[in-house]
């Protein structure tokens, strides 16, 4: 019998309805790492589902966000992008108890635990959520196509839907081959902004200050929206699902120490990873500030004038070559991830049960249509806008899922052994109003005009 078919009493007490069928099922615990190797190897083998998670905290919404904030205000929002990121390493803790404690991805989770009309609102909520996700993605990768290529826009997004295929490919191959795919495209993104801020020379001092945060955020409406913006592109929503979906591509254990041992090497996996796209983070906006800010160009926001204005100001025809570059690895690997992130959500929602080419290329079909729409109406000018515009819309659907996610893990009956410490849900909590406050600030601001 199949580890998701064991649906004792007493490890579902706590649900409304029976565990259905797993997550991303062609490779659910796919990957053996219970009692193999030493404690080193164990904890190797789950290196991998952080950086999937990794590659939405660096995606093109992100950009667009960080270059705006690094125009405008310098380093000043350095010390959002650090906040941001601490809660985010919080956050995909949880999803990874989560899935680990009670077998079920958030979307799961949701759907047997909540009344069926308060599992569609939820469900329509994590939709529009992938939609405003792939919207920054699908205007990203064409954006990187055009930028390097020459591709025209409306064709890039065209490309850009084939990463379906991609991932049927990778996955035929085994879920390690997507991880490595995604792993080598992250040391390329590295790499090229590590010589861009080189070539940038930025003022370190102020960039150290920057990290110190300030009450400007809160008071000035202008900084507050980008502050939404960076949480909402670092913070995002399908990330929750999707990091408690793949973590159960690992086959850990069924005793409770196996899963606290899988708990401990999960969590180690996306801390490290997401220390690592702070890093990028602050780098495209410490790129920005040093280059755009220093030079007075504040009201830089659209992708494509940052790339055409970096070589005159930064002195050297490989920065913008660099930007270029990265820019279409990170679109490339945020759709990567953003599908996946669908065909959780949908199959986690749903309960539908399809061949898993015809999962990937419906759930697909739902964001990216919408997506396209909106990117070939607004067109090359307004991709900025929309960018920024896609992360706020994921910064207000943020409490939808993170409620349910703190609620969820700190019941004793739906997670055991595994239930989330007081104080860990104490931290989530204060995450969750800092984020809605956040949103109703800024609503407020945009109502007084």
């Amino acid at each position: 019998m199949r580890d998701h078919d064991i649906n004792s009493a007493g490890a579902d007490s706590g649900w409304r309805r029976a565990r259905g069928e797993p997550p991303l099922v062609d490779v659910f615990r796919s990957i053996n790492v219970a009692g193999k190797g030493s404690r080193f190897r164990r904890a190797m083998a789950f290196v991998g589902p952080g950086y999937l998670v990794a590659v939405g905290y660096m995606d093109p919404g992100n950009w667009a966000t960080s270059i705006a904030g690094g125009a405008q205000f310098g380093y000043a929002l350095l010390a959002v992008a650090l906040m941001s990121n601490i809660m985010a390493i919080i956050l995909q803790s949880l999803c990874s108890r989560l899935a680990i404690g009670s077998g079920r991805d958030l979307a799961q989770a949701c759907r047997d635990a909540y009344p069926r009309p308060v599992a569609f609102v939820l469900w329509v909520f994590a939709e529009i959520a992938i939609i405003a996700t792939d919207i920054a993605e699908v205007v990203g990768t064409a954006i990187g196509l055009n930028l390097l290529f020459g591709i025209p826009l409306e064709l890039g997004v065209i490309i850009t839907a084939l990463d379906v295929f991609l991932i049927l490919w990778l996955q035929r191959l085994g879920f390690r081959w997507i991880e490595a795919f995604i792993i080598t495209l992250l040391g390329v993104i590295f790499v090229c902004f590590f010589l861009q801020i080189a070539l940038a020379d930025p003022d370190w001092g102020q960039v150290i200050r920057g990290f110190a945060p300030t009450v400007d955020i809160v008071q000035n409406p202008a900084m507050l929206y980008l502050a939404l913006g960076i949480i909402g592109a670092t913070v995002m929503p399908h990330n929750l699902y999707l990091h408690s979906g793949i973590v159960q591509t690992r086959a850990y254990g069924h005793t409770l120490p196996e899963k606290r041992e899988a708990l401990r090497f999960a969590t180690w996996d996306s801390t490290v990873a997401l220390m690592f796209a702070l890093l990028v983070n602050a780098s495209i906006l410490i790129l920005a500030a040093a280059t755009f800010y220093k030079g007075g160009h504040t009201t830089v926001a659209e992708i494509g004038e940052a790339h055409s204005m970096l070589a005159p100001l930064v002195g050297s025809m490989l920065a913008p070559k660099l930007f270029a570059i990265a820019l279409l690895c990170c679109g490339l690997n945020s759709t990567v991830t953003a599908t996946m992130a669908g065909q959780i959500v949908m199959e986690g929602f749903l309960d539908i049960r399809l061949p898993a080419w015809m999962r990937r290329l419906f759930t697909r079909i739902v964001a990216i249509v919408p997506a396209a729409a909106v990117t070939l109406y607004y067109g090359a000018e307004g991709t900025g806008t929309l960018l920024i515009l896609s992360q706020v819309i994921l910064a207000f659907q943020l409490p939808f899922a993170i409620v349910p996610l703190v609620m969820f893990t700190r019941d004793r009956a739906k997670m055991g052994g595994l239930v989330s410490p007081l104080w860990l849900t104490g931290v989530a909590a204060v995450i969750a109003a800092i984020i809605i406050c956040l949103n109703v600030k800024l609503l407020w601001d945009i109502f007084l005009g």
